[in-house]
C-alpha cells in the first residue's frame, strides 16, 4: 500500500480515489471499509515512527471507534456487487484475525498494564463488531448480491482523466494494449525456443517449475534484495539512498488477497523506520496441487522481478527519493497517480534487463516478460469488463491463455479486475515512462545520463506524466502515448 501518510502501507494508491463520482462508498465498501480498517491499525503497528505507547493509543482510539466504522459499513453499502463481497469477506476475516492475534504481539512488551487493559477491552469489543459483519456478510449480504461491477465506458473514461491525467480515448488504449501483448508475446515465446530449442510454452512450464519451496519464499527474497542493491551500485543506474531497512516477511493474514507488497514509511517521515516486503507464500492447509500451482507461479525468474518491482529500485527506492522532494504538493502520495507509482516499478522491470541485470541466465528476462505479459492482459481485461461486456471467466482464460498464468493466479488476476478497474497504470504507465524517456533522451543528445534521467524524474515528485513531459521537455512536450 503507498503510504498516504507516516504509516500507511503501499497500495492506497491503488484504492479508488473518492474524488471520482465512479465509484462510492455505497457500492465499493471493501474498499472504503475492510482496507481502512486493517491497514490503519496494520499501520499503528508496524511502524516504530513513534514509541510504543503512543502507538498504542492510537490503535485504542481506532479500536473504540470500530463499531461505530463498522455500523457505517453497514449502513452504506447498498446493492454491491457479488464478487466486491467475495473479495470483501476475505479482507473482512483477514481484519479479523489480525484485531485477534497480531496486534496484542505488537504491543505486548508494554510496560502500562493499565493501557494494555483498556487495549484489551476495546480489542474484544471491536472483534466481536467485525466478526458480526462478517456474518452478516456471508449469511445476509452475499446471497442477495446481484449488482453489476461494471462501470460502463464514460465513466471508466471519466475514472482515467480525474485519477491519472490520461485523457486518451478506450479504443485508442485497446489498440495499444493489444499491439503491446503481441510484440511481448512474440518476443516471450523467441527466447523461450533460444533456450531450449523446442516449444516456447514447454520451455516456460518447466521454468516455472523451478520455484522454492513450501515456507522458502522470505528466504529467496532476502537474498535477491541483497543481489539487487549490489546490482544497482557497480552500475550506478540511480541514486541509492541511505535509510530505514527492509524486513521480508509473510503476508499479514488480512492482506493475503495480493501476491506481494512494498509497505514503507511515508514521505513525510523524518525517522528511518523500518520497512516491509511481503511474499504471499502458501497456506498449509491448502491441497498439494494448489500449493504447487501457487509456487509455480512464484518461480525463481518471476521472483527476481517482484523483488526490482517492489523493493529495488522499484517502490522501496521511489518512496526513499520522495522523502527529499521540497514541495508538499510532489511529495505527498495522496493525490498521486498511480500510473506513476506502479508505471516506475514496472518500468524498473525493464529497465534493469536492459542495464544486463541477469544477462547469463535467459530465464531472468524470461520472467520480466511474463510479468509484462501479466500487466498487459490487465491492461485488455480491464477495459473489457468495465467499457465493453467482457465476463470474469472470459478474463480468466484470457490470462491463463495469453499472459501463461496458472488457474488460481488466472482468476484471483480477473477478479481483481472488477473492484481494480484501472489496473492498466502498470503497463500504460511503463509505456508513458519509457516514451519520456525516449524523447528526453533525443533531447538531450550525449549529454544524456541514465542515473541523471532517474534521479531528476523521482527528484521531481509524484505527478501526472503530462506534467513530468512539460517539466523535462519544455514546450517540446508532446503526447503522454501513442
Amino acid at each position: 500500500m503507498s503510504a498516504g501518510s507516516t504509516k500507511s502501507p503501499r497500495t492506497r494508491s491503488r484504492r479508488w480515489n473518492a474524488s471520482s463520482t465512479a465509484c462510492s462508498p455505497t457500492t465499493c465498501g471493501r474498499a472504503f471499509y475492510s482496507d481502512i480498517l486493517a491497514s490503519s491499525l496494520a499501520g499503528q503497528a508496524l511502524f516504530a515512527y513513534a514509541p510504543a505507547a503512543e502507538r498504542a493509543r492510537r490503535v485504542l482510539s481506532k479500536l473504540r471507534q470500530t463499531p461505530r466504522f463498522i455500523q457505517a459499513a453497514r449502513d452504506n453499502i447498498k446493492d454491491p456487487p457479488g464478487i466486491f463481497i467475495k473479495v470483501g469477506i476475505e479482507t473482512v476475516r483477514g481484519a479479523l484475525t489480525f484485531i485477534e492475534r497480531d496486534l496484542p504481539r505488537a504491543f505486548a512488551d508494554l510496560d502500562d498494564l493499565h493501557l494494555l487493559g483498556d487495549l484489551a477491552d476495546a480489542q474484544t469489543e471491536a472483534a466481536q463488531a467485525v466478526g458480526s459483519y462478517l456474518e452478516y456478510l456471508e449469511n445476509e449480504v452475499a446471497p442477495k448480491a446481484r449488482a453489476s461491477f461494471r462501470l460502463g465506458r464514460d465513466k471508466f473514461e471519466q475514472k482515467l482523466r480525474l485519477d491519472e491525467g490520461i485523457t486518451i480515448p478506450v479504443d485508442k488504449l485497446l489498440a495499444i494494449a493489444t499491439r503491446e501483448l503481441a510484440e511481448t508475446q512474440d518476443t516471450f515465446k523467441k527466447l523461450a525456443g533460444r533456450i531450449n530449442g523446442g516449444d516456447p510454452l514447454e520451455t516456460w512450464a518447466r521454468t516455472k517449475a523451478d520455484h522454492p519451496g513450501p515456507g522458502e519464499l522470505v528466504k529467496v527474497g532476502r537474498e535477491q534484495l541483497d543481489e539487487l542493491a549490489t546490482f544497482l551500485r557497480r552500475q550506478a543506474l540511480i541514486t541509492l539512498l541511505d535509510g530505514e531497512e527492509v524486513t521480508v516477511a509473510p503476508t499479514p493474514e488480512f492482506y493475503r488477497w495480493s501476491f506481494a507488497s512494498m509497505w514503507t514509511p511515508g514521505p513525510f517521515e523524518t525517522k528511518a523506520s523500518r520497512a516491509y516486503y511481503y511474499l504471499t507464500d502458501v497456506d498449509p492447509a491448502w491441497p498439494l496441487e494448489r500449493q504447487d500451482e501457487h509456487l509455480r507461479d512464484y518461480n525463481y525468474p518471476t521472483l527476481w522481478s517482484i523483488s526490482i518491482h517492489e523493493v529495488y529500485p522499484g517502490h522501496f527506492l521511489h518512496y526513499q527519493h520522495l522523502r527529499r522532494v521540497e514541495s508538499k504538493a510532489r511529495k505527498s502520495i495522496m493525490f498521486a497517480p498511480a500510473s506513476f507509482i506502479e508505471g516506475w516499478a514496472h518500468y524498473c522491470e525493464q529497465m534493469m534487463m536492459e542495464a544486463g541485470f541477469g544477462r547469463q541466465e535467459h530465464g531472468v528476462r524470461l520472467g520480466q516478460l511474463a510479468e509484462a505479459l501479466i500487466r498487459l492482459a490487465r491492461f485488455i481485461v480491464c477495459i473489457k469488463l468495465h467499457a465493453e461486456d467482457m465476463s470474469v471467466e472470459q478474463g480468466v482464460r484470457l490470462f491463463r491463455d495469453e499472459a501463461y498464468l496458472e488457474d488460481g493466479s488466472a482468476r484471483r488476476e480477473a477478479e481483481r479486475g472488477t473492484f481494480d478497474p484501472t489496473y492498466l497504470v502498470y503497463s500504460v504507465g511503463k509505456l508513458m515512462l519509457l516514451k519520456l524517456r525516449q524523447d528526453y533522451k533525443q533531447q538531450q543528445g550525449k549529454a544524456f545520463s541514465l542515473r541523471s534521467f532517474h534521479d531528476t524524474l523521482l527528484g521531481q515528485g509524484t505527478a501526472p506524466f503530462w506534467l513530468h513531459r512539460r517539466l523535462l521537455l519544455g514546450d517540446a512536450a508532446g503526447e503522454v502515448l501513442e
